[in-house]
């Protein structure tokens, strides 16, 4: 059996000088500066986002480097530590949604985003990217390149937005349109709020009702997993992991005519009644009733039962009770599976196995359709965990998965 791939982050000085060189390599100049930000992995709270309900996402250590130097006219140049002797070109001038082809719609998508929104000093760029975080991972690397691109065009052109984590929403609105809009890849948000609002140490309870404010919509939750001498294991399956594939679009689009059906704006205000019934149980059952078919009476047990779940795992987290907290995790996962159907048999396998050797809990993280699982183990026992997962898709004839160790990381930031 071959040793699993652990997946180590880059550090600063790593991140910083590899992104220049790229750069100079490339367009033999220096930048004007070099940005980054993280990927993310949701600890709980799955397709809820765009159903005005709750998430639990914290910010990887691993993260998305660019290096970037503005231009006077309005082409964008791009290349990546991937390819790098292909750079990628497109003009912000006259440039429509879908415009551009390829994974330079998504950072030429924020530009376009910032322009359209009004922002007509953003210009041309020059960039260079080289990341860590996986890619087709579940663990949102094109919210690392997006919300890196946008914070970057923040500061060049002077807009004013990257100091506050308020006037950062700005910023992750136009990463959210670059993403739906440019790349036609649908995103509810989470991700981008994740790479731009987190904090070390905490995990981002987002709540995703509209009519919040940037200042309400967030909280920071205490998410230290040496108190409780615990890790977090994130094992990419390596099973192709597509959400512009129509699968996504699908579900979200069954949830919005359910609650059109319901009555209800979102069905947030479902799941908030059902919590606040008497009998909550009954409650769920009249909801489902109500609905037409047994496909959307499952998505919409799903995210009623998920928004409840990230509140008590916030509950049961801060109590210590890491048992319940692993509980919900496979609850969590279970009705993924079975309700939202978004699993594949690699990530089933991969939770089943964690489960059995000693993890307190484990699920899918991210849109699903593969991509990663996360699991809460005892401190020192990821490498272990991950190996018998590694051995046993070895026996079923899988790709080899990758792993990583993950903790509360701080946001995007300047980095030189």
């Amino acid at each position: 059996m071959s040793a699993v791939e652990f997946i180590e982050p880059l550090t600063h000085e790593e991140g910083v000088s590899q992104a220049t060189k790229l750069f100079v390599d490339t367009y033999g100049a220096a930048p004007e500066g070099v940005w980054a930000a993280p990927g993310r992995v949701n600890l709980i709270g799955e397709h809820t986002d765009y159903n005005a309900g709750l998430c639990l996402p914290i910010a990887l250590p691993h993260r998305t480097f660019i290096a970037l130097k503005p231009r006077e006219d309005t082409k964008v140049r791009v290349v990546s530590g991937v390819a790098p002797d292909k750079v990628a070109e497109a003009d912000l001038d006259g440039l429509k949604a879908r415009g551009v082809d390829g994974w330079s719609a998504y950072p030429t998508g924020v530009a376009w985003a910032l322009r359209q929104a009004g922002f007509d000093k953003v210009k041309g760029f020059d960039a260079a990217f080289v990341s860590c975080v996986p890619l087709g991972s579940g663990l949102s690397s094109s919210a690392a390149m997006t919300c890196s691109t946008a914070l970057a065009l923040d500061d060049v052109y002077g807009l004013g937005y990257g100091d506050s984590d308020a006037g950062r929403v700005t910023l992750i609105n136009a990463a959210i349109k670059s993403e739906n809009e440019m790349a036609g890849a649908s995103t509810g948000g989470l991700d981008q709020n994740a790479s731009m609002r987190c904090t070390a140490g905490h995990a981002l309870l987002l709540d995703c009702r509209p009519e919040l404010t940037p200042l309400e919509n967030v909280s920071q939750q205490e998410f230290d997993l040496d108190k409780y001498n615990l890790e977090l294991l994130v094992v990419d399956t390596q099973a192709p992991h597509q959400l512009n594939d129509g699968q996504y679009a699908q579900r979200r689009a069954t949830c919005e005519e359910a609650a059109k059906i319901l009555g209800v704006a979102n069905l947030r205000v479902t799941a908030d009644g059902i919590s606040k019934a008497d009998d909550q149980f009954q409650a769920l059952k009249e909801t489902l009733d109500a609905l037409p078919d047994e496909t959307m009476k499952k998505r919409v047990r799903h995210v009623v039962t998920e928004i409840e779940r990230v509140r008590s795992f916030v509950r049961a987290f801060a109590q210590g009770d890491i048992k319940a907290a692993g509980r919900l995790f496979n609850a969590s996962h279970d009705s993924l599976a079975a309700d939202y159907e978004v699993t594949v048999p690699e990530l089933d396998i991969a939770v089943d196995v964690a489960r059995k050797n000693g993890a307190y809990g484990a699920r899918m993280t991210g849109g699903g359709f593969g991509g990663s699982i996360i699991a809460l183990v005892d401190k020192g026992r990821s490498q272990e965990v991950a190996q018998k997962i590694a051995d046993e898709f070895e026996k079923q004839g899988f790709h080899a998965p990758r792993a990583l160790a993950a903790y509360a990381a701080p946001s995007a930031s300047r980095e030189a």
